[in-house]
């Protein structure tokens, strides 16, 4: 009995191949989990679309997956200096955001990222001309330059895009290659008819490997099925039952994500008021769980347990039998499946 991760393959990889197709040069992302398929499994479908790079969050992680690939590796968090070295072939390479940082790698291939309006890390105008020196020792792959997903004030990635190949231009700095995050196909398209001397590659994960929302979706496993009755109490906490029906325990638990839940960015009055709800019946030991039956999301009857959860399902629906198995909406990032099936 398990939760397993459901993918509808042909789906999944048709979606992939329109992204492809949108976004010549495409450096597939697998990072953290690996967006809910493990690393190995993304591996596999990087090689499958013939991708010659694969980004991947941190050295550790490059550690691992150098074994399910075979070409390049692009370690998207920038190196710093005194950190815990890492052996990697030489097919890796590194992100660096700032001087320092590239006269740490020597003889190193390196990707400098530029510092965009999301002001997370990266090489600022100031630094241009320091850099000059700084390239003469180490492999420079290209430069990158990570861009909001959302945009206040109107403007457009095109246009900061644009105005940072106008910065390195005037620097005199290679511009052979950028890599981009967060656009569109068109506006790629675009940056690469106004800088036709540049080869724009995209970096994609989510949009890549979660565009479809259909074509994946996780089920828990009934384990078992015990009816209650209104008062009767229950659990590590021995809480009473709000009414009668059945406690319901399923497959997957706090280990594999379920009730961990990142915080989102709320727009919009209705959102806000959902939230404000939801946190009010939490101090109630009211939760919502991830788990459908009967058409409804059902409420967990006490917080989830390490591998299973209880659900409480009221006496007025239909009583799930041992066996049977419940959608569960979960976070693919924040997700570790028992097992994956294809079909």
């Amino acid at each position: 009995m398990a939760l397993t991760l459901y993918v509808d393959t042909a789906r999944w990889r048709a979606h992939q191949q329109s992204v492809i197709q949108q976004f010549p040069g495409i450096i597939p992302v697998c990072k953290g989990n690996g967006y809910g398929f493990g690393h190995e499994r993304l591996a596999d479908e990087a090689t499958r679309m013939g991708a010659d790079i694969l980004a991947v969050g941190t050295t550790y992680e490059a550690a691992r997956i150098k074994d399910f690939f075979s070409g390049d590796l692009l370690v998207l968090t920038p190196f710093r200096l005194g950190e815990e070295p890492v052996p990697l072939p030489d097919r890796a390479i590194r992100s660096v955001s700032s001087v320092e940082g590239v006269r740490g790698l020597v003889g190193a291939r390196v990707v400098i990222e530029v510092m965009s309006t999301m002001k997370r890390h990266g090489i600022s105008e100031e630094d241009l001309p320091k850099l000059h020196a700084a390239i003469e020792d180490v492999r420079l792959e290209g430069f990158a330059i990570h861009l909001p997903l959302d945009r206040a004030d109107g403007t457009n990635g095109v246009d900061e895009v644009s105005a940072w190949m106008e910065r390195l231009r005037n620097a005199h700095l290679p511009l052979h290659t950028m890599l981009v995050s967060h656009l569109k196909s068109d506006e790629l398209a675009q940056l690469q008819q106004r800088f036709p001397q540049t080869r724009f590659r995209a970096r994609i994960g989510t949009r890549l490997w979660l565009g479809d929302h259909d074509a994946t979706h996780y089920r828990g496993a009934v384990l078992d099925v015990t009816p209650v009755a209104k008062g009767d109490r229950f659990g590590y906490r021995q809480q009473k039952a709000t009414g009668d029906g059945y406690l319901v325990v399923v497959a997957g638990g706090t280990s594999h994500g379920v009730g961990l839940e990142a915080p989102k960015a709320l727009h919009g009055m209705m959102p806000r008021a959902k939230g404000v709800a939801r946190a009010g019946l939490a101090t109630m030991n009211r939760n919502l769980s991830p788990f459908v039956w009967a058409g409804k999301q059902r409420w967990f009857a006490e917080p989830p347990h390490m591998q299973v959860s209880i659900l409480f399902v009221p006496g007025d629906a239909p009583a799930p039998q041992v066996g049977d198995e419940l959608v569960a909406h979960l976070r693919h990032t924040t997700t570790q499946f028992d097992r994956v099936l294809d079909h």
